[in-house]
């Protein structure tokens, strides 16, 4: 069983692991501590009804407008759930219109969240105390996106500390007649958007990701179908994301009261459940990176606790 210790001035402390008891208060931690879903915004738990399968208890919408069905496990996991969660992933393809009007019934809905109905993109999301290893091998080989989370809880005193580590998925190249995970590159953006603002799109995230590098930020950038996001395992400090076919903005994951203590003039911000973003439009040859400089740092001592 690992150990965890808290080193503070005041010497060091050992934590007592405390496993949750139910799967419902497993649940029920997770969905109250939003930071741990933070781009997921969550439109009903427990779905199923009567005796039907295939139906998933927890479902989202992230910040991309992918569906997301969520499948949580209060027990050590392993390959077996992948046939399980891709059942979900079958229901949410087929019905579109039942969480359109879920999406729809939610007073609180982000206004700029656009999802494509009649072309809907799934997103699988498995959180459990443990998962095994072996797990990996079998979610790089299916054709949609999957987040394996680990979530541990400790105790000191009253104090609950939530342990969370995703599992980190190495690039592949599937063997001939497998097709795995999409890979978005250059020639995926262009089978949907501008040409042009693709090679800008992409040069920006070049110069954001050797910023980030010189700088030494414990940041790993992940592109997926409308973003590249720089985070810190499963959690995001800022991102480059598109607005429609030719427009793309910085998202700054603070709150609105910090982002305008800076100079940078801010396009809109945007709220998202408890947290929230600071929204930058980019002008091609206008915005420089380095003029952001102060927020992406700002954003990442946020997330780092640095």
């Amino acid at each position: 069983m690992p150990n965890l210790f808290w080193k503070t001035a005041k010497g060091t402390k050992g934590l007592l692991a405390k496993p949750f008891k139910t799967e419902e208060e497993f649940e029920e931690m997770v969905f109250k501590t939003s930071e741990l879903l933070e781009d997921i915004f969550l439109l009903k738990r427990q779905i199923r009804g009567g005796t039907k399968s295939g139906i998933p208890d927890i479902i989202g919408i992230d910040r991309d407008g992918n569906v997301c069905v969520i499948e949580m496990k209060n027990k050590p996991v392993d390959s077996r759930i992948i046939p399980q969660v891709l059942q979900y992933a079958f229901w949410a393809e087929r019905n579109p219109d039942s969480i359109r009007s879920l999406w729809l019934e939610c007073e609180n809905r982000p206004d700029d969240i656009t999802v494509s109905w009649d072309k809907l993109q799934v997103r699988i999301l498995i959180i459990a105390p443990a998962i095994l290893r072996s797990t990996l091998d079998l979610v790089d080989k299916i054709n949609y996106d999957v987040d394996l989370i680990e979530v541990t809880r400790w105790v000191e005193g009253d104090n609950d500390f939530l342990l969370v580590n995703t599992l980190e998925l190495e690039p592949t190249k599937p063997p001939g007649g497998v097709h795995g995970r999409p890979v978005y590159d250059e020639a995926f953006y262009k089978s949907q958007r501008n040409h042009k603002s693709v090679e800008e799109f992409l040069k920006y995230c070049r110069e954001l990701t050797a910023f980030v590098k010189r700088k030494g930020w414990n940041l790993q950038p992940r592109f997926t179908s409308s973003s590249c996001g720089f985070k810190a395992g499963f959690f995001n400090a800022f991102s480059i994301q598109w607005i429609g076919t030719k427009t793309f903005a910085f998202y700054v994951n603070l709150s609105e009261k910090d982002a305008r203590q800076f100079k940078i003039t801010m396009t809109r911000y945007q709220k998202w459940g408890k947290e929230g973003s600071a929204v930058y439009f980019i002008e091609p040859g206008e915005r420089r990176v380095a003029d952001f400089g102060p927020l992406f740092e700002a954003a990442y001592v946020k997330l780092s606790g640095g």
